[in-house]
C-alpha cells in the first residue's frame, strides 16, 4: 500500500482582517490535510472563506494564527520573498480568466515560471514544449492569447501551471469563464493530470463539478463544515 505523504497541512489556522473598523474572521480554526496525488474540490458560498483559503494555500498570504505546511515546509511566518520562492517551486496556478500575458505567445507564456526559477534557455524551451504538448497545443506555440479560444487559453494556463512540475496545481474556478462543453474538456484534462499523479485542488462554485471529484471540502463562515470522500479516487501517485 502506498505511503500517504501530506503535501498541504493546515493546523488550527485563523485569518483575521480589519475592514472599515470591523474584525472579519475569514478563517476560524481550520485544520485539514491534502496528501500527494489527491484531487479535491473546495466549495462554499460567496464570503465563506474559499478565497482566503486559496490565498493561504497558494502562499499569497500568511495566517494570523496556526500553522500551514506546504510540501513539508512551515510557511506560516515566511517573508514575502520566501513565499514567492515557495510559490514558484511548489505551486502551479490556474485562474478563471487565464491570466496570460497578451504580448507573449503561447511558448513565452508557458516559459515564464521557468524564467523566474532561473532555468537556462535551452532547458526552458524543452520543458515548455513538453508541457504544451501535454495539453495538446503544440500547433499553437506561436499564437498570442488574442488568437486563442477560451478553452485553448485555459490549456495554456494549465501548461504554464505544470511546467515546473509543482507539488500542487491550484485552480480557481477554472471553468467559470467557459461554456459547459469546453469546461468539461478542461476538467477531463485535469483528470488526466491527476491520473498521472498530480495533486490538484479546484476551488469552485459548480456543485456538479465538485461532486465529480474524489474529495470535497466544504467551507462556510470560515469553518470546514464537511470533508467528503467519494471513493472515486483512482490515481497512481508518483514519487510515493
Amino acid at each position: 500500500m502506498a505511503r500517504l505523504e501530506p503535501v498541504v497541512s493546515f493546523k488550527a489556522v485563523k485569518k483575521v482582517y480589519q475592514l472599515s473598523g470591523q474584525t472579519i474572521h475569514a478563517l476560524d480554526n481550520v485544520s485539514f490535510t491534502i496528501n500527494r496525488g489527491e484531487m479535491i474540490a473546495v466549495v462554499g458560498p460567496s464570503g465563506s472563506g474559499k478565497s482566503t483559503l486559496m490565498h493561504l494555500m497558494g502562499c499569497l498570504d500568511t495566517p494570523t494564527a496556526g500553522t500551514i505546511e506546504i510540501a513539508g515546509e512551515d510557511i506560516s511566518r515566511h517573508s514575502q520573498a520566501k513565499l514567492a520562492r515557495i510559490r514558484n517551486k511548489h505551486i502551479g496556478f490556474v485562474f478563471q480568466m487565464f491570466n496570460l500575458l497578451p504580448k507573449f505567445n503561447v511558448l513565452e507564456n508557458v516559459e515564464l515560471p521557468l524564467i523566474y526559477a532561473g532555468i537556462g534557455a535551452t532547458e526552458r524551451r524543452r520543458r515548455a514544449l513538453e508541457s504544451i504538448e501535454e495539453v495538446g497545443l503544440t500547433s499553437r506555440i506561436h499564437n498570442r492569447p488574442s488568437q486563442l479560444s477560451g478553452g485553448q487559453s485555459q490549456r495554456v494556463a494549465i501548461a504554464r501551471a505544470i511546467v515546473n512540475n509543482p507539488d500542487i496545481i491550484l485552480a480557481d474556478e477554472p471553468t467559470g469563464a467557459l461554456d459547459s462543453k469546453t469546461g468539461k474538456t478542461i476538467i477531463e484534462l485535469f483528470q488526466q493530470l491527476h491520473s498521472r499523479g498530480n495533486t490538484i485542488v479546484i476551488v469552485t462554485h459548480d456543485p456538479s463539478l465538485a461532486a465529480s471529484l474524489p474529495r470535497r471540502l466544504e467551507i462556510s463562515d470560515g469553518k470546514i463544515v464537511a470533508d467528503h470522500h467519494s471513493g472515486l479516487n483512482h490515481q497512481n501517485p508518483r514519487n510515493l
